[in-house]
């Protein structure tokens, strides 16, 4: 008989970063999950995540605020409860489009995060 998973509960003082509420992550082996979460926020338009790619799939939740993702060749701008999902192994980036606060659910389909920072092309 397989064994059963049991629940994780995460607190929200154990995953958050210590400047900002929604920011930070959870991995797959505290969630007993093959599933890693991350939570990015910020207030500065034009600031997010820079060019990288991952060897997973990736789906972004946007929960507040407005974004300009670039997914590989494609530029899309996103706006609250807009779902995206990022390609294995295509890099990827996006920023805080504004007026005001950016907040993301981003669910990486691996038990880790593995992430490969990259020279943006349009900074070369």
């Amino acid at each position: 008989m397989k064994e059963q998973k049991k629940a994780a509960h995460i607190l929200h003082s154990d995953w958050k970063s210590k400047g900002d509420d929604w920011h930070g992550k959870v991995e797959g082996p505290d969630l007993n999950s093959d599933v890693t979460i991350l939570f990015f926020a910020t207030n500065e338009v034009g600031v997010g995540p820079s060019w990288h790619s991952h060897p997973y799939d990736e789906i972004f939740i946007i929960r507040k605020g407005r974004a300009r993702f670039t997914i590989g060749d494609q530029v899309i701008d996103a706006e609250q409860g807009d779902v995206l999902m990022g390609p294995a192994a295509v890099p990827h980036k996006y920023e805080n489009l504004g007026p005001g606060r950016l907040e993301s659910t981003d669910i990486h389909l691996s038990r880790e995060w593995i992430q490969t920072d990259l020279v943006d092309p349009s900074e070369t």
